[in-house]
């Protein structure tokens, strides 16, 4: 576990210096009288999504991530691989079994952890916005 742990900061807490200027740029487009509603309730949704709590915790931990750029690259490759073998065709568990003891002691790091389980919740709130908005518009 000491391995990773070189990546930890007590004192890190960048927090949403980004999502702040980003929420200010929203609806500042030049096409505004092109608007047709849509993009109006659009530009709300994003305000909003920046504002959730998902979100500020998924950016505060990037901002963590991103204050070591050699862990970033770590998370990435990690990344990477559970998405190739969580989608490969065939599911092969040994593959799994040898690829989660490989990457246990990496993802008992502390800034690992918190940043994977600030992404997931993210993502989960991200998933649940899309699968609301498809049923009341009966997408098939």
């Amino acid at each position: 576990m000491g391995k990773w742990n070189k990546w930890r900061n007590p004192k890190d807490n960048a927090g949403g210096r980004r999502v702040r200027d980003n929420m200010e740029n929203i609806g500042n487009t030049e096409n505004q009288e092109q608007d047709n509603g849509l993009d109006s309730a659009v530009n709300t949704l994003i305000k909003a999504i920046l504002g959730c709590e998902e979100y500020l915790a998924y950016r505060a931990e990037l901002d963590k991530v991103l204050q070591h750029p050699e862990l970033k690259v770590e998370i990435d490759n990690y990344r990477r691989r559970n998405y190739e073998l969580q989608t490969s065709a065939d599911i092969d568990f040994d593959k799994l079994d040898r690829f989660e003891k490989e990457y246990e002691n990496f993802r008992s790091d502390q800034l690992v952890s918190d940043f994977l389980a600030a992404e997931l919740d993210f993502c989960k709130r991200m998933q649940e916005i899309e699968t609301t908005i498809t049923a009341k518009l009966d997408f098939q």
